[in-house]
């Protein structure tokens, strides 16, 4: 009887036990279950939520942060070996352009410019009011913000209706308000720049008006005009036989531009839309601002069209504006 209930006890032990254990063994399989779904639970949800962050962040950052569309300046050498790393004959040809521009003319910066087809119109611009350039002599005796009627009251240009304000493609009756409000946005803008005389605040202000497309178009559809009258102008004294620059006679020598209304038409309307300027229209530029554009065409490295001069008729009083481009199409500001 002794025996049997030792038996029986151990037995019951050992079961008892057996039972402990495969309720143990169940809550510890469950619990680490558990724990590896909650890991992979909160793995996953932080990766969300990194992701998360990583969008606003920079959502916030394109929110907030100032578009400028002419940049910093930059090492020039070490822009250059950035863009033009490859082997091939061109890259090499651009290398030593800028090597050139380096160490013989000095240039040591390069401010990016934004591409696109204002980039010329915002290169000249962007130096014109960071220097504090003063009007051109012409501005200074005439009214511009009244160019527009004048165009058409004085003149009889009432073709001008057909002006197009760049990618907006806007023509009308209302053209000519819509001029007369960016022409006297520039004098505005213009004056202010000048009359500021400290040249890092310039430069704040700069960043300013170069972080706001909008005014940045005003402005640069306002120097379009501005062309479009000197070119007029000139087509109205050439009728009188009177003495102009010869830029201009190039210029109505041309099918496309024989007159201010084909000039308008068939160039003009398209800057800022399908196209930039051309070069017959960067020495029109050059003459409205009374400024002499100097161009650094790294493509033409080697050539006498390396260094090109808008207007080339020596006006020595006129304030000179630099510029780099590598492909006539899209302009940089070279920093000496």
């Amino acid at each position: 009887v002794g025996s049997d209930q030792v038996h029986y006890w151990t037995l019951l032990t050992s079961q008892a036990l057996d039972t402990v254990w495969r309720i143990a063994k169940a809550s510890v399989i469950l619990a680490i279950s558990f724990l590896v779904a909650t890991i992979c639970y909160f793995k996953s949800l932080h990766l969300y939520l990194g992701h998360r962050l990583k969008w606003w962040i920079g959502y916030l950052q394109r929110k907030f942060k100032r578009n400028l569309s002419v940049e910093a300046e930059v090492d020039l050498l070490s822009y250059c070996a950035k863009e033009w790393k490859a082997e091939t004959p061109h890259a090499k040809l651009m290398r030593k352009a800028y090597e050139e521009l380096f160490w013989r003319h000095h240039i040591k910066c390069v401010r990016q410019v934004k591409r696109d087809n204002y980039d010329a119109l915002r290169s000249v611009l962007f130096q014109i009011f960071s220097r504090g350039i003063s009007f051109p002599s012409w501005m200074k005796e005439k009214d511009i913000v009244k160019l527009p009627e004048k165009l058409l009251f004085s003149q009889g240009c009432n073709w001008i209706q057909q002006y197009s304000f760049g990618p907006e493609k806007y023509t009308g009756s209302n053209v000519f308000g819509k001029l007369r409000k960016y022409v006297e946005l520039l004098k505005i803008q213009w004056s202010e720049f000048n009359g500021i005389k400290d040249y890092h605040k310039r430069g704040s202000m700069c960043n300013i008006l170069f972080s706001d497309a909008i005014l940045e178009y005003k402005l640069y559809e306002a120097l379009k005009f501005l062309m479009l009258y000197q070119v007029t102008e000139a087509y109205e004294q050439m009728k009188t036989n009177k003495a102009i620059p010869s830029l201009f006679r190039l210029l109505f020598a041309r099918e496309t531009s024989c007159d201010p209304l084909s000039f308008m038409m068939n160039h003009l309307n398209f800057v800022g839309d399908t196209c930039g300027l051309e070069q017959i229209d960067m020495f029109i530029l050059g003459y409205s601002l009374e400024v002499k554009i100097k161009v650094f065409r790294l493509f033409k490295f080697n050539s006498r069209d390396f260094e090109v001069r808008y207007p080339e008729e020596p006006f020595r009083e006129w304030p000179e504006i630099p510029l780099l481009t590598e492909n006539d199409r899209h302009y940089h500001i070279p920093v000496f």
